[in-house]
């Protein structure tokens, strides 16, 4: 890569100005004075008036849906996770969880404010899931998971519950306890044979197959940075 477009690219200054300071002698690649034109490489160190110009990292919003048997880590040792089955060239990671047996919407980035927002539990951010289970269900079963379930040496938030087939269901949580929804339907008397993230937030799983990812679009990242930002003001 070019020096001057190295500088621009690292949000240090405009390619003129870079061959400005480069021509004023202020510009040093690993410690020698830098030659108008000259080419970089990614593990060369650039130096003006000294100081070391690291390239900022172009932010990266991915919807994923994550097919079951996918692990969500960035940990090496899994050989099932998610990092290596996307192979995405910039590092990346998930954000929150969704179980190995469970399937659907997931989000990576390399933006620690958008992770640290949706998983602040306090914001109350809703997610939406689809439930299939081994029994039909009741309305009874419904106002229950609706109302609140013990588990985990708590009661679940209240939450909203639609049925949507005999033995299915959509339910949105406003918090994410270790497989909530598992152990919310154990708890009743229920086993959940399949579970699919559909929503998180504004973001929707709509149009994606099991294994395909797609960037946000700039509404929806929009929309996502307002909610984290006013809900953090409250």
């Amino acid at each position: 890569m070019r020096l001057n477009k190295y500088l621009s690219d690292a949000g240090f200054c405009s390619r003129r100005k870079a061959d400005r300071l480069t021509e004023e002698g202020r510009v040093t690649v690993n410690g020698r004075r830098a030659v108008m034109g000259g080419q970089v490489e990614e593990t060369d160190v650039v130096c003006v008036d000294g100081h070391v110009v690291v390239p900022e990292q172009k932010k990266v919003y991915l919807a994923f849906h994550k097919p079951r048997g996918i692990v969500c880590t960035a940990e090496k040792r899994e050989k099932n996770n998610v990092i290596d089955y996307l192979n995405y060239p910039v590092r990346i990671y998930p954000v929150g969880r969704l179980d190995k047996e469970s399937e659907g919407l997931l989000l990576l980035t390399n933006d620690g404010e958008i992770v640290n927002g949706i998983l602040r539990a306090r914001n109350f951010h809703e997610k939406e899931y689809q439930v299939w289970v081994d029994r039909p269900v009741t309305e009874e079963f419904l106002q229950q998971m609706a109302a609140g379930v013990p588990i985990l040496d708590t009661v679940t938030r209240p939450c909203k519950v639609r049925k949507r087939r005999e033995k299915s269901f959509s339910i949105v949580l406003t918090q994410g306890l270790n497989r909530q929804i598992r152990r919310m339907c154990e708890a009743l008397g229920y086993r959940v044979e399949r579970l699919k993230r559909v929503r998180i937030m504004n973001i929707r799983l709509d149009g994606l197959e099991p294994g395909q990812y797609r960037e946000l679009t700039g509404e929806e990242l929009a929309e996502l940075k307002r909610q984290i930002q006013g809900e953090t003001a409250v």
